[in-house]
């Protein structure tokens, strides 16, 4: 299948730094890929260039065979969701107001909501087993919760990729894995990108990992290939992890 989206040799600088060198990676529809690697790899800064949200130094992003250069912005936002690590919404905002947001992700405010708008929302929140919780305001959910509603933000984007940065972070095993289970249930054209230190959930998500290291891909396969794989045990899976 070609891939939905692409990166062909990118390179991200910080500075006079590069955060990541060459990195070659693909995402199909359908498609649930991990992306794994220690701290400070560069996997947050792979995912948000996958976004559009940061310059690349050198290489490129393909959507749909398309630079992201060429993509309009509020078009990009509706066809790549990226959920981040940390949800920094206002405790105070109700849960179907923050999903709505995902309808305008370019505008950053809550714009009047059009028929299909409240569907795209409406849907999101059963998607995410959330709709019980429409009302309530973000600082009353547990931290599982808060990460299903940042979920279905996303996904009222209505996106062809979903970039999820460490959905399970800070967050109890049994609540993590209800959030499994939701991404279990998704549409079978979504594809997934999810960053994760829980290998438990990777190994269980995931068809394909890719292992990123100092900025560049050390080596993608299966689970059972990555599992096996002495280099990523030496740096990641065992004693190097970190």
């Amino acid at each position: 299948m070609s891939p939905v989206i692409e990166a062909r040799g990118l390179g991200v600088d910080r500075g006079r730094r590069s955060v990541l060198r060459g990195v070659d990676m693909a995402l199909a529809a359908g498609e649930g890929l991990a992306l794994v690697g220690p701290n400070a790899a560069g996997k947050s800064t792979l995912v948000r260039a996958l976004a559009g949200l940061l310059p690349t130094a050198r290489g490129e992003v393909l959507l749909q065979g398309r630079p992201l250069a060429g993509w309009p912005r509020s078009a990009l936002a509706q066809r790549v969701a990226l959920v981040a690590a940390e949800d920094e919404a206002p405790d105070r905002i109700a849960v179907e107001d923050r999903v709505a947001l995902g309808r305008y992700p370019h505008r950053g405010a809550l714009a009047p909501l059009r028929d299909e708008d409240r569907a795209a929302v409406a849907r999101a929140l059963r998607q995410t087993e959330i709709d019980h919780l429409a009302r309530r305001p973000l600082g009353t959910l547990s931290a599982g919760e808060r990460q299903l509603a940042a979920l279905a933000r996303g996904l009222a984007q209505e996106p062809l990729v979903l970039l999820l940065d460490e959905p399970a972070a800070g967050v109890p095993s049994l609540e993590s894995e209800r959030i499994l289970e939701v991404l279990d249930q998704l549409p079978a054209d979504i594809a997934i990108l999810i960053i994760e230190h829980d290998m438990d959930l990777v190994f269980r998500f995931a068809r394909r990992i890719t292992v990123l290291v100092q900025g560049q891909v050390l080596c993608e396969g299966t689970p059972a290939e990555i599992a096996a794989d002495r280099r990523v045990h030496e740096v990641y899976l065992g004693e190097g992890r970190g």
